[in-house]
């Protein structure tokens, strides 16, 4: 079964390799022991309430259950901004025009803004490779989903995606040469590696705060404004089905674009319910099923499972084998949240 879950401290080894395989523009997932240790712990302490709003990031991970190994991660902060700022690009467009030599033209500025402070972030998604296909990537995103629709006045109106940028395969950005090595003296991994460890002060005192107009950028660097990398495709498809959009905000380093959507207009927070568990060890999970989501209502120990539904989705009954039940810590009659994984 694949499970998806809150981490936990012995799930370390496991992330640890998954960074290693991340690359550059994965900004929340460093190949960071110290850090990412740091991270499973203020993911913990979120779950057990031991951190005020401005600090909880919830840190989830895909476990392999057959072999004992997490295969994914994705995470939640609840409201960033309101700790230390988080900065972006809006673009803007603008119009001049001369009546004299009857000239009239648009061009876009780049102005960096904090438009997203106090809302909530979808971060650090990474699933291996060898697990790409079957829904579980889908699963994986769309889980973190699930868990807002399951405790959902924790979260505000807003919520984000800031996706992967445009780079090259030595994880050359085109738009950070053309910007943002002029101004920090820094590779883009290496900007990119400060940020993910938390060190951003360097942002507010290096980062130009004069709009850049993007008609004196190269060619190159102005194609990627808005873009994604090929890698973050799916990912931006799945975010684009649930509801969001781009509107004209992207990442200051590496001009990716960053969804955005009103939580309670996304897809899977609107479809998600409630059914009750009904015990079945004769239940099929048949490739002519429906893929779904459950999930427990145990918000320290939250788990989902993928699984392939046969019985009727707009029954208030969902059939669970015992060994299903154990995994997500439900008895009989309990009320599980559910929802059909490409609804």
């Amino acid at each position: 079964m694949m499970l998806f879950r809150p981490v936990q401290y012995e799930d370390l080894g496991d992330i640890l390799n998954l960074s290693s395989r991340a690359g550059i523009g994965l900004t929340t997932l460093p190949n960071n022991q110290e850090y990412l240790a740091a991270r499973i712990s203020r993911s913990i302490d979120s779950f057990n309430d031991a951190k005020g709003r401005a600090q909880q990031g919830f840190l989830f991970t895909l476990e392999d259950t057959e072999k004992h190994r997490v295969v994914g991660v994705s995470a939640l902060e609840v409201a960033v901004g309101l700790e230390e700022p988080f900065y972006n690009f809006r673009v803007h467009r603008s119009v001049r025009a001369s009546r004299e030599l009857g000239v009239y033209n648009t061009f876009e500025t780049l102005v960096v803004g904090q438009d997203y402070t106090g809302c909530t972030e979808l971060c650090t998604l990474f699933l291996d490779p060898d697990y790409h296909g079957g829904g579980n990537g889908v699963f994986l995103s769309r889980s973190r989903l699930q868990f807002i629709a399951a405790f959902r006045p924790l979260f505000p109106k807003c919520i984000f995606a800031e996706m992967r940028g445009v780079a090259n395969q030595q994880g050359e950005s085109p738009f950070w040469d053309a910007l943002g090595k002029h101004f920090f003296n820094v590779s883009f991994a290496e900007a990119d590696y400060l940020t993910g460890i938390g060190s951003k002060t360097f942002i507010a005192e290096l980062m130009p705060f004069h709009p850049i107009y993007v008609p004196l950028l190269p060619e190159e660097a102005r194609q990627t404004i808005g873009q994604v990398h090929e890698n973050t495709l799916p990912a931006r498809a799945i975010l684009e089905k649930e509801g969001f959009a781009y509107h004209d905000a992207v990442d200051i380093f590496d001009a990716g674009a960053i969804l955005d959507a009103e939580i309670d207009n996304v897809r899977t927070i609107r479809a998600s319910r409630l059914v009750h568990v009904k015990r079945n060890d004769q239940v099929s999970r048949s490739q002519g099923g429906v893929q779904c989501i459950v999930s427990n209502l145990n918000f320290q120990s939250f788990k989902a499972l993928l699984l392939s539904v046969s019985e009727s989705l707009d029954s208030d009954e969902l059939l669970l084998t015992s060994a299903e039940m154990a995994v997500l810590h439900v008895d009989d009659g309990d009320p599980v949240r559910f929802v059909s994984l490409f609804s």
